[in-house]
């Protein structure tokens, strides 16, 4: 997309450890800067002198700020004239936070959307310019959501652009009721619970897809889930534990949870590719087997 304007630069974080062998390697936001020609900036900090000295010498009439994992201090918000604008992916006040794609699948949203907003010193409190909204499928991910929602974000921008820069536009402040945080993702919480509800257990698949990744125990080896469905729910039945696989056919593994059963679909064993659940099935003797 060509906006008519070339960024003066573009800041990232530091590089950091990926892959197998834990190299350091460039992001993808600074190796598409390289690629384009941008000069590219990585403080590990926005707070020292030296980082802002290098801002005010860019002389930025606009900075543009998504999903950046940094707070920008109050001199720096207050550094370029047309202020700094932040592309959220969600529709605010709801998911404020660190991860508001992945609150929003959890939730159960039935849509979510963008908000181009004016940043201040608060967490997404700033008043918004627009907002674009999106619907949530029932089988979304959060890659694949945070995919359209990028697409979705950049086309609102654009068409902003030349209205924030010639300081037309006035955003709106955020309304005090509906206000929800979406906290940072935390690794740990991958472990399926099986005591849950099938359709909670499903959202999470969805959520966690494609980081951190659901995950169980399979005679103590760690199974990646990365596709799954909330079945029919069944009546009470103390034979079945949660846990418990049911069966295993073309469509997948079904397992017995807190309420209902879920199909997994696509599932992961340690050291191999992931692969179709009716196929890991086959070379496997499951039935009976608990999870977790």
């Amino acid at each position: 997309m060509d906006l008519g304007h070339a960024p003066v630069a573009v800041l990232t974080q530091p590089d950091r450890p990926a892959g197998r062998g834990r190299a350091v390697a460039a992001g993808p936001v600074k190796q598409l800067a390289l690629d384009l020609g941008i000069p590219v900036l990585q403080p590990a900090t926005l707070k020292t002198d030296e980082a802002r000295a290098a801002l005010r010498e860019l002389a930025p009439d606009l900075v543009v700020v998504v999903a950046y994992g940094l707070l920008l201090p109050a001199d720096v918000l207050g550094l370029p004239p047309r202020g700094c604008v932040n592309v959220h992916a969600s529709l605010l006040p709801r998911w404020r936070g660190a991860s508001p794609i992945q609150a929003a699948v959890l939730a159960g949203d039935a849509e979510t959307g963008v908000s181009i907003m004016q940043l201040e010193a608060g967490l997404d409190t700033g008043p918004v310019y627009a907002t674009a909204k999106l619907a949530i499928g029932a089988d979304d991910t959060a890659g694949e959501l945070e995919a359209r929602l990028a697409q979705l974000g950049a086309d609102t921008f654009g068409t902003l652009l030349e209205d924030l820069l010639a300081g037309r536009l006035r955003p709106v402040a955020q309304p005090d009721e509906g206000i929800t945080y979406a906290r940072r993702i935390n690794k740990a919480e991958a472990r399926i619970d099986w005591r849950e509800p099938a359709a909670v257990i499903a959202r999470r698949v969805r959520a966690w897809n494609p980081w951190p990744v659901a995950d169980t125990l399979l005679d103590g080896q760690q199974l990646r889930c990365f596709a799954s469905e909330p079945l029919g729910d069944d009546p009470p039945d103390a034979s079945r534990m949660p846990g418990q696989v049911l069966a295993s056919d073309a469509r997948g593994i079904e397992v017995q949870t807190g309420a209902g059963r879920l199909r997994l679909r696509t599932v992961q064993a340690p050291g191999r590719q992931r692969v179709a659940a009716a196929d890991f099935a086959r070379g496997h003797a499951l039935v009976g087997k608990v999870l977790g």
